[in-house]
């Protein structure tokens, strides 16, 4: 099975780029509209309308959860059955975060990986994700109240 792995540092701390990767509407900026909660077991789904070329839903489960630290929740879509996990470490006055999303088997997991997941995590983590951080510590985005707030 083979794993897309990327790593990204941040000026921001641990505790404000687990808010952009845990709160469901930060999430929904960054990457697709959800209902994800962070707590273990978990069960969510992202969904985007007017997918092309599969069903536009990702099915999730929240498998390991240690705040602010890691993340990780299956994927399963159309016919994939991967992982995504998210580990945070302190850097400083910063943040590198990894992320690797395991699993992919064959042919098919492998154009999936190069051609898809692996340029669109890049651009996630290095563009889209970066803005929400940002707004998050500059006070431009309002966490989820039930979600304990910033």
């Amino acid at each position: 099975m083979a794993t897309i792995r990327i790593e990204a540092t941040y000026p921001h701390p641990p505790e404000r780029v687990w808010k952009a990767l845990t709160d469901p509407r930060a999430i929904a900026e960054w990457l697709m509209p959800n209902d994800f909660q962070p707590r273990l077991g978990h069960r969510f789904q992202f969904r985007v309308a007017n997918a092309k070329g599969w069903s536009g839903v990702v099915d999730c489960e929240v498998t390991e959860l240690s705040p602010p630290r890691l993340l990780s929740y299956s994927w399963k879509s159309d016919k994939i059955d991967t992982r995504v996990t998210w580990i945070l470490q302190s850097e400083g006055a910063g943040t590198k975060l990894v992320l690797e999303h395991s699993g992919f088997q064959g042919v098919g997991g492998f154009l999936l990986r190069k051609l898809i997941m692996g340029p669109g995590w890049k651009g996630i983590l290095k563009k889209k994700l970066p803005q929400v951080i940002e707004r998050v510590a500059s006070g431009g985005f309002v966490p989820d109240p039930a979600l304990g707030g910033c």
